[in-house]
């Protein structure tokens, strides 16, 4: 990055980035922030669909799109210890791809997390609806936005910590679902103990019971049960000790998976018969329900509002920094590369709350599908920065194995077989999303969004040709 200055580590013998952030998320908040990521309203909310459409396959699919993620974060992890950068992904592809594929995947990611910021507001504004009725939904998530807008000016070091809290909360709900649905499975106490059985996951219509094919096309709202796990990466250069954290963080994704999706959604579909469950209906709401817990619906609508408002934080801060990115790099207005006294992007937060504030408007005109329309944008966003880490670790391993540059001290295993094989099933599920005529709309908007890109592009290029050129960057090792 042009305004990239090197910094040495003497405690690490290397050379870290120094980008003008505070270096004020510590390994307890960048490890929640990981663990937060993996837990999403698409899980909470969007696993009921889902479970519908695919019976306890879905098990299946949930696992089968976390060891892909894993891959994913195996392969960004490499390039963050290479060089670890604020708005990595787009840098990443801006250094092994050409500047043209850093702009489009800053741009990109930047409206992922916008458009999830409008659908998260919303659904928060319903969410507080359960309890008090009778205020608007569009004066709720005003009031959200506000608060969750001065978080993110005021430090890093606030945002860290509401965000650590907000992922405590989502984590104590899911263990605490684990282990009641656990007590009624081997006790069988509660109103669900005579029909609580590990049979249930085979004896209606077998494991696939609408097919294998129906629990494919699952994958796509799998996907976006997944958006937000790569925010690990934008944290890079605000981590105090990024060398140890972000390994840390990523390599506990496994269990995080494993535990809170996988287990979870065994837990609950052994307690529950998965024909019980349908679209719009939280399966942690059903599960209590069925257990006989009075206060189950309220303790799991606040734990869903907790995910939409945590979503939105991330969201919050993600953009600002990948404004900031972008600008450093000619390719947003320059204004968007200065820092506030509390060395934050102000701006570039600013701004992409004012295009948030959309949803606040959108509570008044837009029917429940057009959320849906949203949710599946975000998704093919996600998909696109997905592909740019594992595009760009591939051509980083090879410029490793030909001695152009130095070696990760994070290597993923199997070096860039793994990744061929994530770009082999997000390629697939592009497919699916192609396949469905209900969410094929999204690469519609995509393919619009793409040729307003192509537009700026060239407009930038004309004004300012030097854009457009390769640049080697000033970090040569890290880690």
């Amino acid at each position: 990055m042009t305004s990239s200055k090197v910094e040495n580590t003497a405690s690490q013998g290397t050379e870290a980035p120094e980008e003008g952030y505070e270096r004020g998320l510590g390994s307890r908040q960048v490890q929640m922030i990981a663990i937060g990521g993996a837990i999403g309203v698409g899980l909470f909310l969007g696993a009921g669909a889902n479970i519908a459409k695919a019976g306890p396959s879905l098990i299946l699919m949930y696992a089968l799109a976390g060891l892909i993620i894993f891959f994913i974060m195996r392969a960004l992890g490499e390039l963050l210890l290479y060089r670890p950068v604020s708005g990595s992904f787009a840098e990443y592809s801006r250094e092994f791809l050409g500047p043209f594929f850093g702009y489009f995947t800053g741009w990109t990611y930047w409206l992922m997390w916008v458009v999830t910021g409008m659908a998260e507001l919303t659904a928060a504004a319903i969410y507080v609806n359960y309890w008090f009725p009778a205020v608007p939904q569009w004066v709720t998530a005003l009031v959200f936005l506000v608060i969750l807008f001065g978080v993110n000016l005021i430090s890093v070091k606030l945002f860290g910590e509401l965000e650590f809290w907000f992922s405590m909360v989502k984590v104590t709900a899911l263990i605490g679902m684990i282990v009641i649905g656990l007590g009624v499975l081997t006790f069988g106490f509660s109103q669900a103990g005579d029909t609580a059985t590990a049979s249930n996951l085979w004896q209606f219509d077998g494991f696939f019971p609408k097919g294998i094919g129906s629990s494919l096309m699952t994958l796509q709202g799998v996907m976006f049960a997944y958006l937000a796990v790569e925010l690990v990466g934008v944290t890079a250069g605000e981590s105090e000790n990024p060398e140890k954290t972000l390994p840390k963080a990523i390599n506990t994704l496994p269990w995080r998976i494993a535990l809170f999706y996988v287990g979870a959604l065994t837990i609950i579909l052994c307690v529950v018969k998965w024909t019980e469950f349908a679209a719009g209906v939280s399966p942690f709401v059903k599960a209590f329900a069925v257990i006989g817990i009075p206060a189950g619906a309220g303790i799991v609508n606040f734990v869903v509002l907790t995910a939409a408002l945590s979503s939105c934080n991330s969201g919050m801060y993600s953009t600002g920094r990948m404004l900031r990115t972008l600008a450093d790099n000619g390719e947003a207005p320059r204004r968007f590369s200065r820092l506030s006294a509390s060395k934050t992007p102000a701006l570039g937060i600013t701004v992409s709350v004012a295009f948030m504030g959309i949803g606040v408007v959108l509570n008044y005109v837009v029917p429940e599908k057009a959320f849906g329309y949203v949710t599946s944008v975000a998704t093919a966003a996600g998909i696109w920065t997905w592909l740019m880490i594992l595009v760009s670790h591939v051509l980083y391993r090879r410029a490793v194995v030909a001695g152009r540059l130095p070696a990760s001290a994070f290597p993923a295993p199997g070096g860039a077989k793994c990744s061929y094989v994530a770009i082999a099933f997000l390629l697939f599920v592009t497919g699916l999303i192609a396949y469905d005529a209900d969410s094929r709309v999204c690469l519609y908007v995509m393919a619009v969004w793409a040729a307003a890109l192509a537009v700026g592009w060239a407009v930038l290029k004309a004004r300012n040709p030097q854009v457009a050129e390769r640049r080697e960057p000033e970090l040569e090792k890290v880690g």
